[in-house]
């Protein structure tokens, strides 16, 4: 079987490192954002973007990290403008008005989300980063724009705060406040 011209070539190739980082990039954006619809257009705009740029994409470098920067970059920028927006969430006002069962004890995926939500953003990123993206600390904190340092310790005061979090009874008084804590 021959290649078709399109198949082949600096934009093939960069078409094909792209695809197999979106799944990572859209286990990112989910994790930062906490929304499946606002992950799914923070994955479309970076694909659009790392295609628009692709030509100072470096062949051989870490494709990964390069466009979990842009989508990092991206959602940073959505923040800063939806500062001013209350966005209606129908899943959320769902979760407040209904209340759980009280014989269900085990712990489910919506609680470890709840959980990572109440981390300070750049706890939460760097946990994403190196606990649930595999980068390594010094690839996590080229991504953040942090020294390793930083990265390092973010992710050990999150995972420190985490666990706190998860063993903490939701009705206690000393429930974590989102951002604070170690």
């Amino acid at each position: 079987m021959r290649d078709r011209p399109q198949d082949v070539g600096p934009d093939a190739t960069f078409k094909r490192e792209l695809l197999t980082a979106l799944p990572h990039l859209r286990a990112f954006a989910r994790g930062l954002s906490g929304r499946p619809d606002f992950a799914d257009d923070l994955v479309q705009e970076t694909a659009i973007k790392a295609w628009s740029a692709r030509e100072r994409y470096v062949a051989g470098t870490n494709i990964r990290a390069w466009t979990f920067t842009i989508l990092r970059n991206h959602y940073l920028s959505e923040l800063r403008r939806a500062r001013f927006h209350a966005d209606y969430d129908p899943e959320l006002a769902e979760r407040l008005l209904v209340a759980d069962p009280d014989q269900e004890e085990g712990l489910h995926l919506s609680d470890m989300e709840a959980a990572l939500r109440l981390l300070s953003p750049e706890r939460r990123e760097a946990l994403l980063l190196v606990g649930a993206s595999g980068f390594t600390y010094e690839e996590a904190a080229m991504v953040s724009g942090c020294a390793i340092g930083t990265m390092k310790s973010r992710v050990a005061r999150a995972r420190a705060e985490l666990t706190r979090i998860m063993e903490t009874e939701p009705d206690s008084p000393d429930q974590v406040a989102p951002g604070k804590g170690l």
